[in-house]
């Protein structure tokens, strides 16, 4: 808890970047997507990858995967701490064998601040990078209050529209993340919440902006990486 307080309080919850602030991501090149996917039946073995895409047509410039030993044990809501090592290691690789690849961004599978204590997977990768990051969750992590009621399955359905939103905002008044339907063929929303470096508006636009799918293409495209 100490160590988790400690990196927290290096997040930046603001916009750094001259391309988010513009409406189209002029100046934006390259958006990385990070996983680890472990092995069915082995909570031990897992697969750290990382892909690059390009921006903004979204094809794959670079791809990482690499089998590692997990030895962390899983604690809930200290799942970072198992998982992160790797992937940091995946995003110093590529700093080191093809530095012009480097992503401006990453989207990560699972949450930013929407979190117990506010830090989970995107702002921990975000804040030992030093890159933007993103949090992208498939699924409502019910914590401050959120939880998958009838109100929440209303505002779902009030999402008629890609691109149409409304906040996860806890019973402490903070906004912890955005609802989000990212694609006309889904009706199930994602979890967007900031990471690092990142203001929520802008991750939330930069999301959509990656969406072919319901899933955002940088976290879609690593998967069949890690998978094979």
């Amino acid at each position: 808890r100490r160590e988790q307080a400690r990196l927290k309080a290096s997040v930046v919850e603001e916009d750094t970047e001259e391309w988010q602030k513009d409406a189209h991501f002029t100046g934006l090149e390259r958006v990385g997507g990070v996983d680890l996917s472990y092995i069915k039946g082995d909570d031990s073995r897992a697969c750290a990858s990382l892909v690059v895409l390009s921006f903004p047509a979204l094809e794959v410039l670079y791809q990482d995967c690499r089998m590692v030993a997990v030895s962390a044990p899983y604690v809930a809501g200290f799942l970072a701490f198992r998982e992160v090592p790797f992937l940091v290691e995946a995003v110093q690789r590529l700093k080191q064998e093809e530095p012009q690849l480097q992503p401006q961004v990453l989207l990560v599978d699972g949450n930013g601040l929407l979190h117990p204590r506010g830090f989970g997977t995107a702002c921990h990768l975000g804040v030992l990078t030093d890159l933007p990051c993103v949090g992208v969750a498939k699924n409502l992590l019910q914590v401050d209050g959120l939880v998958r009621d009838e109100l929440h399955r209303e505002q779902v359905h009030s999402l008629q529209r890609s691109g149409e939103t409304f906040p996860l905002t806890g019973t402490s008044g903070k906004v912890l993340g955005m609802a989000l339907r990212s694609h006309n063929n889904s009706s199930k929303p994602l979890y967007v919440s900031v990471g690092h470096r990142v203001s929520l508006d802008t991750a939330v636009r930069l999301v959509r902006a990656c969406c072919c799918f319901r899933i955002p293409e940088p976290i879609r495209q690593v998967r069949p990486c890690s998978r094979e």
